[in-house]
């Protein structure tokens, strides 16, 4: 099969002519395709899932909608949430500022070329909903993607976002956000700067938000960043300076509507990051489980020379894989081994119901081939009311152990492990295992 590149089409009847590929060699081609849509049944039913029935079921628009916003709230990531500024009571003026605040069509994220804007709300309207009156949402788009304009329809792709000139955008944002209580900052990359064809250079919140978000701060009111983003971003400043940050990447068609559900605190957001997010460009590439330096840095913060270290920053990424909080907290008590399982004691320490990942790495300390650091091997989701305790316990097996070596063939190889058990790459309780075979 050939998608976009149009080889078969610019090219393959040439090469017929030209005796370079048979007929027959064509029709195999064709043979294999059609036979793979045979076994998935699209001849009995070439429109499956395209049905309009179907689409207006209040099954598809009902049920399956409210699991699309369940699923949505639990990919949300809370990166910082100073003095417990999340979740926002339903009070008061709240001011939504922001390019992504009203921006429906920017929801859904890329790859989503059909999604219908007219079917699902934006983030202010899901805002103004939920409030349902006991709070006055104030609105302000604040400011556009890109200072640039050549530059923000490079990036706006299918999903436009209308242009204002930018400092009247920011007054008027800095009037809106003077008569708020709180401001939330619906800020960061619209949908088709993520995907295909869409690499950045500068992967800095974009600059006239950038520089909206600092008048924002400069206000005095408590700000709340919630962050649409199909990759990680560098968010130093915002992370020394913006008390709650939300990572909302892009929810999907629900994603209005969790959004608020989270922010207002009818859900407890409880993702963890799959990607690392840097402290700054430079450090790219950067990853958890990358191998062992041959010069080590024995002292993260302090630079030492002729050792993997940067003059000027640390080593450590700003948020590291793995990474979420919640609007509770959770203690791991020590961890045990018992035989070939690891066990630990994980509770609640704080006020609300919260859901906890709890992460197993491992690392092979001596092996045929360099092996990573560390390695996520298994996970466990749980959720726990105020106080409730509860053990959970992985088992370590040849599977988990084991790796691919230089000849493809999956080994384990006899020695010593480090098992290592947190809530992210970084929080981790380590423990020596020895494995014989």
């Amino acid at each position: 099969m050939d998608m976009v590149s149009g080889l078969f089409v610019n090219t393959l009847e040439d090469a017929l002519r030209r005796g370079a590929i048979t007929e027959k060699m064509i029709d195999d081609a064709c043979r294999r395709v059609l036979r793979a849509k045979q076994q998935l049944g699209l001849f009995d039913n070439p429109y499956k899932y395209c049905n309009r029935e179907r689409v207006k079921n209040d099954i598809f628009n009902t049920a399956h909608r409210e699991v699309a916003r369940q699923i949505a709230t639990e990919t949300f990531v809370l990166l910082k949430n100073q003095d417990e500024l999340l979740p926002l009571k339903q009070k008061g003026k709240i001011a939504l500022i922001g390019p992504l605040a009203d921006a429906g069509n920017n929801m859904c994220g890329c790859w989503s070329m059909l999604c219908n804007d007219q079917l699902h709300k934006s983030l202010l309207q899901a805002m103004r909903e939920t409030v349902d009156g006991s709070a006055e949402i104030l609105y302000a788009q604040g400011c556009n993607i890109y200072y640039d304009e050549t530059v923000q329809q490079n990036a706006m792709g299918l999903r436009p976002i209308g242009r204002g000139d930018d400092s009247r955008l920011h007054r008027e944002a800095l009037e809106v956000a003077a008569k708020a209580d709180v401001i939330v900052a619906a800020m960061g990359e619209c949908a088709d700067m993520s995907g295909e064809s869409a690499s950045r250079a500068d992967i800095t919140i974009p600059d006239t938000q950038r520089d909206l978000l600092r008048k924002l701060v400069a206000t005095g009111k408590p700000v709340v960043l919630l962050l649409f983003t199909g990759r990680p971003l560098v968010l130093d400043w915002e992370s020394d300076h913006i008390p709650a940050i939300l990572n909302v990447w892009f929810g999907g068609s629900e994603a209005g509507e969790a959004i608020a559900d989270v922010i207002f605190g009818k859900k407890n957001p409880s993702g963890k990051l799959t990607v690392t997010f840097p402290r700054a460009v430079g450090q790219i590439p950067v990853y958890y489980n990358h191998l062992m330096s041959s010069h080590p840095d024995p002292q993260d913060g302090v630079f030492n020379r002729y050792c993997s270290n940067y003059i000027d920053i640390s080593n450590e990424p700003l948020y590291p894989f793995g990474y979420g909080l919640s609007y509770t907290t959770f203690k791991y008590g020590a961890v045990e081994m018992e035989g070939n399982e690891v066990c630990v004691n994980i509770t609640n320490t704080g006020t609300v119901e919260g859901t906890e990942i709890a992460q197993l790495y491992i690392r092979d300390k001596v092996a045929q081939i360099a092996r990573p650091v560390k390695e996520l091997k298994a996970y466990q989701r749980i959720t726990l009311k105020p106080g409730e305790t509860q053990q959970i316990t992985f088992s370590i097996t040849p599977d988990i152990l084991g790796y691919y070596n230089a000849n493809s063939d999956y080994v384990c190889d006899s020695g010593i492990f480090e098992i290592m058990v947190g809530p992210d790459s970084r929080m981790l309780q380590t423990l020596e295992y020895v494995f014989n075979q």
